[in-house]
């Protein structure tokens, strides 16, 4: 199992196949890390559909007004929301959207980024410098990899459930 070295700072996304532990970047992107965090700790991300799953690109989820398989769920209007909280600023590094990363997910308007986000399945450096990085997967990489494709996925994998480590 992977150390979390600040579980402050550590997501744990559970999945189908098991847990996946992200570690956010608050030094890169503390406006984005800290919005993760906020959703999170108020169970916004539970059930959640990946919306928009492209292989060989990554995998994308958040949106907490439309994405809930729980409640109301709408598979065409998945993609189109965020949450009742304000856009957040561009938060643009140096880091690179390698592997793993967690990049913000927005529309053509730099600042328009609010609770979805995206997991490189590869190294998309084409994308720096554009979106925001604001964490990483430091384990169960495997069970992003398995997420079902499509944009939107015929029957798309959720987000079971979305926790800070310093809560669960």
């Amino acid at each position: 199992m992977a150390e979390i070295k600040d579980p402050e700072n550590t997501i744990l996304m559970e999945l189908k196949n098991g847990t996946v532990t992200i570690e956010l970047l608050p030094d890169v992107a503390p406006e984005h890390a800290a919005r993760m965090k906020e959703l999170a700790r108020a169970g916004a991300y539970d059930n959640v559909c990946f919306h928009r799953v492209i292989d060989g690109f990554m995998a994308q989820t958040g949106d907490v007004k439309h994405g809930n398989m729980e409640e109301g769920f709408n598979l065409r209007m998945a993609g189109t929301g965020g949450s009742d909280l304000p856009d957040l600023p561009a938060e643009f590094s140096r880091l690179p959207h390698d592997r793993g990363t967690l990049g913000a997910a927005r529309s053509q308007h730099p600042n328009s980024a609010n609770s979805q986000f995206f997991i490189n399945f590869g190294d998309n450096h084409f994308l720096n410098g554009q979106y925001t990085v604001y964490g990483r997967v430091i384990e169960g990489m495997e069970h992003v990899d398995v997420i079902t494709r499509g944009e939107p996925p015929a029957e798309p994998d959720r987000m079971i459930s979305v926790k800070v480590a310093a809560d669960a």
